[in-house]
């Protein structure tokens, strides 16, 4: 069973940002999409961003909350999927997670994702 890792989270000022890493071991990520999404405290997970794998040229997809601020890259050399977060808002807070897919799916449903991670936390206050 493959289980991914998050790491990265922690506390940032709103303008701050702050780099999430999801890396597997023993386990090739660039041929999965990998997604990232968010829970906060009495939310519905929700989808944050995906890249898709290396076959389909690792496209990437954006929640519109996200655009512009949000970026999700591969580094196939560490195995390693990032997400780096700019202008950081207090909106953003919640617990991230990243998961796995054959493909990115419609509208980053958290339902298409598996092998999940344990998630880490990120804080966004004044």
């Amino acid at each position: 069973q493959v289980q991914l890792v998050e790491s990265g989270g922690g506390s940032a000022h709103p303008g701050g940002s702050l780099r999430l890493s999801c890396t597997a071991s023993e386990f090739t990520l660039d041929l999965h999409a990998i997604g990232w999404f968010r829970q906060a405290p009495g939310k519905e997970r929700e989808g944050v961003s995906c890249i898709q794998s290396s076959d389909h040229s690792a496209t990437t997809e954006y929640a519109d909350s996200v655009k512009g601020r949000f970026t999700i890259s591969r580094d196939y050399a560490k195995n390693t999927v990032y997400l780096q977060m700019n202008s950081l808002k207090p909106e953003d807070t919640a617990v991230y997670y990243c998961a796995m897919a054959w493909g990115c799916g419609w509208g980053l449903q958290a339902s298409d994702f598996g092998s999940w991670g344990q998630g880490t936390q990120v804080t966004v206050s004044a």
